[in-house]
């Protein structure tokens, strides 16, 4: 059971950078670019943070998908996603494979089209949807991460199968 340990503490670790990072962009980061700039030069600040953070973003998330694979592999717990008790399980896999897709697939576009994009574009309700973004995002992680700690404690929902 090492090696499911070891698997484990990469696991918890790799999903407090991740989702901590998603935080203090949400909390922290984009209300301060959204009351203290113009939207531009908020803009401009943003792309190059996001950037930085995409790259770390997407190590963390690797990780974490790899050693959820691992996990569940060394449990042989594949059944867990036939049952709703389990719950958590399908939540962490939904939230993997969308933030998977935004890292990989849609940032870079999404960068692309931005440095494109005029300055003028750019305005105050550019960050209020983004934060909007993220505030989900972040709520349905934190769903999910409460979820998975309660649940892998034991606390499960009764019920039967899918």
């Amino acid at each position: 059971m090492d090696d499911f340990i070891l698997a484990r503490v990469l696991h918890v670790a790799g999903v407090v950078l991740w989702i901590g990072g998603v935080a203090m962009v949400t909390l922290v980061l984009l209300p301060a670019l959204k009351s203290k700039t113009s939207p531009a030069e908020a803009m401009v600040f943003f792309n190059g943070f996001r950037r930085r953070f995409a790259a770390q973003a997407r190590y963390t998330t690797l990780l974490v998908g790899l050693s959820g694979l691992y996990m569940t592999y060394l449990l042989d717990a594949w059944h867990r996603f036939t049952q709703w008790q389990y719950w958590w399980m399908h939540t962490m896999l939904l939230i993997w494979l969308l933030f998977t897709y935004m890292l990989f697939i849609n940032e870079p576009r999404s960068r692309k089209r931005s440095q494109s994009a005029s300055p003028q574009d750019v305005t105050a309700q550019t960050f209020d949807s983004i934060q909007r973004k993220h505030m989900v995002l972040l709520v349905l992680s934190l769903i999910t991460i409460a979820g998975a700690v309660a649940g892998s404690h034991g606390w499960l929902i009764s019920g039967d199968s899918l």
